[in-house]
């Protein structure tokens, strides 16, 4: 009987969906629609308290003020400064200026939060210079494919500010989390590349003019308005002088002021910045409502129970567990954006994770690895579509270009597996 229902409402939910409706009331019919035909609660109160209680969560406030964050650095010089300043130290590493991509989006996404953001900023600075120079166009934009996705994963992350909401965990702790995994991930990069380079060393460029040690030291000046904004966000959550939400909003009046250091916070800069975000985070918000009422009602018709005792009946081990989750998450990503996929599928999956003793914390970031991984796959991958708009280049073209560090994504779930303290070591030593 679970399963009919179950696909009853996957098939209502996708045939709303399909009809054109935004992705939040999508979620809200699905969910109507199975509280009205399978449980005996009263619809209407349900959902008008679930959808206030999910929206006037404080820890969410966090979310509208880093997209407003990386609203008005996405308008200002930041990522061409980042370029300047980053270039002059990789003439030595094989595949030279490609790192800058790497490079680029680790440190754009410490201060944005959203993966489509860092994607989009640093390649609109970074493939017109690599193009200029000879770079090959497959290697530049199928590094930034990849590299791209760290603004998910390297905090502050909307998507993990999203899953601690729902799991109830500690978005501060899963910041501190996301840090090492994330280096991880961009060394992995950055790794290929090198490998890369070296195979094909008549395809990278010579280097640009020798720089004394001096000269590039000048060069750096330009790392220090990113850097010190980094220092000031991530430094007072690690430390514990500010909240997630605090932090957000020094991230907004810091970003607001290198905005206006840089000349660029013109009335029409700060009104874009502040239409963007505000028109991002209703998107979410009204998604996260959604979902929250599809979780209730779930949760009504016994759903994630019977799911859950399923899962554990068939007697996975939790790296088995974990494997299948990623081939399901990878399979929802072609269809879904990662935010949708997160909200759409823990309500169901937590009490399962629980009950296999796998600790949420570290769930959190495999999660955010997973969706990550959403981001560069056909045919909604995300990153793709930001790529696609910037080069005009064939969606199946862009995923072959990222295909390599997608696996090399697979082997960082791996690694974060076989050596969980990537992700607890800095929780359990910061977080005092």
């Amino acid at each position: 009987m679970d399963l009919y229902i179950t696909a009853f409402l996957i098939v209502a939910l996708f045939a709303i969906l399909g009809s054109g409706v935004w992705i939040g009331l999508a979620l809200t019919g699905a969910a109507w629609i199975g509280m009205e035909l399978f449980t005996t609660r009263p619809v209407g109160d349900a959902m008008v308290i679930t959808i206030w209680g999910s929206s006037s969560s404080w820890t969410l406030t966090a979310l509208p003020l880093f997209i407003w964050m990386g609203e008005i650095l996405f308008r200002t010089k930041l990522s061409e400064d980042m370029f300047k300043g980053l270039a002059p130290w990789l003439d030595k590493i094989p595949g030279r200026l490609l790192h800058a991509n790497i490079i680029g989006c680790t440190i754009f996404a410490a201060v944005s939060g959203s993966s489509a953001a860092t994607c989009a900023t640093i390649g609109k600075m970074s493939l017109p210079e690599l193009k200029k120079r000879g770079y090959p166009d497959s290697i530049s934009i199928g590094t930034l494919a990849g590299a791209g996705t760290l603004g998910l994963l390297i905090p502050p992350s909307i998507i993990m500010i999203v899953y601690g909401v729902m799991a109830n965990v500690s978005i501060a702790k899963l910041f501190i989390a996301g840090v090492i995994p994330g280096l991880v991930l961009a060394g992995l990069f950055m790794g290929y590349t090198i490998f890369w380079a070296l195979r094909h060393p008549e395809q990278i460029p010579p280097a640009d003019k020798r720089m004394t040690f001096w000269q590039k030291i000048y060069e750096s000046r330009h790392l220090i308005p990113v850097v010190t904004l980094i220092a000031a966000v991530l430094g007072s959550i690690y430390t514990g002088i500010a909240t997630a939400t605090e932090a957000a909003a020094l991230g907004v009046v810091g970003s607001m002021i290198i905005a206006a250091v840089q000349g660029e916070l013109t009335w029409a800069n700060f009104r874009d910045s502040l239409i963007g975000g505000t028109r991002l985070y209703c998107m979410i918000a009204l998604i996260l409502a959604g979902a929250a009422f599809l979780t209730l009602s779930m949760g009504y018709i016994g759903l994630p129970r019977h799911l859950a005792e399923w899962i554990i009946g068939l007697n996975l081990s939790p790296l088995a567990l974990l494997l299948a989750l990623m081939v399901f998450f990878i399979v929802l990503g072609c269809f879904l954006d990662g935010i949708s996929m997160v909200v759409l599928t823990m309500g169901v999956l937590l009490p399962t994770i629980e009950r296999a003793g796998i600790d949420l914390i570290w769930f959190g970031i495999y999660i955010v690895l997973v969706v990550e991984m959403a981001q560069i796959t056909p045919p909604v991958g995300f990153n793709l579509f930001v790529l696609q708009g910037m080069t005009n280049r064939d969606i199946a073209w862009l995923a072959k270009q990222a295909f390599p560090l997608f696996l090399l994504m697979v082997v960082a779930v791996l690694l974060m597996y076989f050596f969980p303290g990537l992700t607890s070591w800095l929780p359990q030593h910061m977080s005092g």
